[in-house]
């Protein structure tokens, strides 16, 4: 095929560099394309054509887009896509999600015009609290320590004092600062444990500022303590560093409605049945770690496509929520249930420190548009915004799963990935469709489907 990629194992006519690149970052953007096209490709025109093709027209968007990150050579592109009429505390949002995945979108958009005529997403934010640490190290009687700190504690809190006003000024700011002995743990070990409220803003960059702030003040006090011997004025700070681990920034959405109102004639059961069935795969989701893994990777297809779409940090929003489903030593499911009076309520409770103002939310174009697109939430409405897209999500794949099985409409959604991948064309493609309405969708038979096409004609 013309200017297509050698995608398997280089060839053998391709002589792989022997000896490690030196000032690799220091070359151009067209340097490191020659570099790695000569070195890597069999077919290096195709290749360096490849990476050219996806750089953006617009000049000063791909500088932009190149500043992002380290030794950029092109655009990686993902589908945004939109799920609209999701009512969120009665306010009507179209809501972006940046996701390969097609079935993701299309259970999400399902799931909310279900809740649409049903009250909605309700949503609330059950804290807003974020910490970090400055870990160090210091040997000598805990109880002693305790005392300076508590003696320098407000002069320690001055001492960030012009990295915080601004933040202060927007109703944020350093909440506390504790001294944690974890010596039980690990000798000598202590953390100076700051809390923080960083209003809008994911607040990253802003907190660690103030931790390495922090940590210098709190060696000085220590070394210049006159009371202290000369070892115990050796106080080693190993970092000073955030906590993507925010169990007190959480958000919970909620949906609610009869049982009679779930009834579809489509699930092939009653109502009644199908909230039972419902309810016994979220507590399995509790009880089973292989079942929650794919519970909660599930919720958070909905909640990463939008997080990614706001230019927010999906891999802090995941890191966080998986710890969050083992707190209690278990890894467990996110979502609960509660089926009470007639009534089946069906609920997400999960951490999300994110923001809506600097980072990527205010330089990427895309994520601007975003946020446009959701009328500019601050961080705690973007905060029930993703919670209730993870919510959506969830429903539709549990509800999938206890009905008509995942892969019906799964498969459905992957059929035009699977005709993409054996290139067909337009007529192709349209007979396909109508063919696999209602016929079992693998790879398998729509190649042979295809073929039988090809033969045809």
């Amino acid at each position: 095929m013309n200017n297509e990629l050698n995608t398997k194992t280089p060839s053998a006519s391709v002589q792989m560099p022997t000896i490690p690149v030196k000032g690799f970052s220091k070359l151009s953007k067209i340097e490191k394309i020659d570099f790695l096209v000569r070195n890597y490709f069999s077919n290096s025109d195709a290749a360096r054509i490849q990476f050219k093709k996806f750089w953006h027209a617009d000049e000063a968007i791909q500088r932009t887009i190149d500043e992002f990150s380290e030794n950029t050579l092109t655009n990686f592109s993902f589908p945004l896509g939109v799920v609209p009429n999701v009512l969120i505390n009665n306010k009507l949002y179209c809501v972006p999600m940046a996701i390969e995945e097609s079935s993701v979108v299309a259970a999400s958009a399902k799931a909310a015009n279900f809740w649409l005529t049903r009250g909605g997403f309700k949503a609330e934010i059950l804290g807003l609290k974020k910490v970090g640490q400055v870990h160090f190290i210091w040997n000598g009687e805990p109880l002693k320590l305790q005392n300076l700190f508590n003696k320098y504690k407000n002069e320690l809190i001055v001492s960030v004092s012009s990295l915080t006003s601004n933040m202060e000024k927007r109703g944020g700011g350093m909440l506390d600062l504790r001294l944690v002995d974890r010596t039980h743990d690990e000798p000598g070990y202590f953390q100076l444990l700051g809390e923080f409220n960083t209003c809008d803003a994911m607040g990253a960059n802003f907190i660690n500022s103030v931790l390495e702030t922090l940590g210098r003040t709190w060696k000085n006090i220590v070394m210049g303590e006159v009371s202290f011997t000369d070892s115990e004025k050796e106080l080693q700070v190993v970092m000073a560093i955030l906590s993507n681990y925010t169990p007190e920034c959480r958000v919970r959405s909620t949906v609610e409605c009869s049982i009679e109102e779930l009834n579809d004639p489509s699930f092939e059961m009653s109502a009644q049945e199908f909230a039972e069935k419902f309810a016994r795969a979220i507590r399995i989701s509790k009880i089973d770690v292989t079942r929650a893994t794919t519970h909660n990777k599930g919720i958070f297809n909905g909640i990463d496509a939008v997080v990614i779409a706001t230019g927010n940090d999906f891999r802090a929003v995941e890191a966080c929520g998986h710890a969050y489903a083992a707190r209690d030593g278990q890894y467990r499911g996110l979502s609960d249930v509660e089926i009470k009076d007639g009534r089946f309520r069906f609920s997400l409770e999960v951490p999300l420190a994110i923001g809506s103002v600097g980072g990527l939310t205010s330089l990427h174009p895309m994520a601007k548009l975003s946020l446009d697109m959701l009328g500019r939430p601050g961080a705690e409405d973007l905060m029930k915004v993703v919670a209730s897209l993870g919510l959506a999500q969830n429903f539709g794949a549990v509800r999938s799963l206890v009905t008509s099985g995942i892969q019906k409409g799964h498969m459905k959604m992957h059929l035009m990935n699977i005709l993409n991948h054996l290139e067909a064309n337009e007529a192709e493609r349209e007979r396909a469709k109508v063919y696999f309405e209602n016929e079992v969708i693998s790879f398998k038979s729509v190649r042979e489907y295809i073929a039988g096409l090809r033969n045809y004609v």
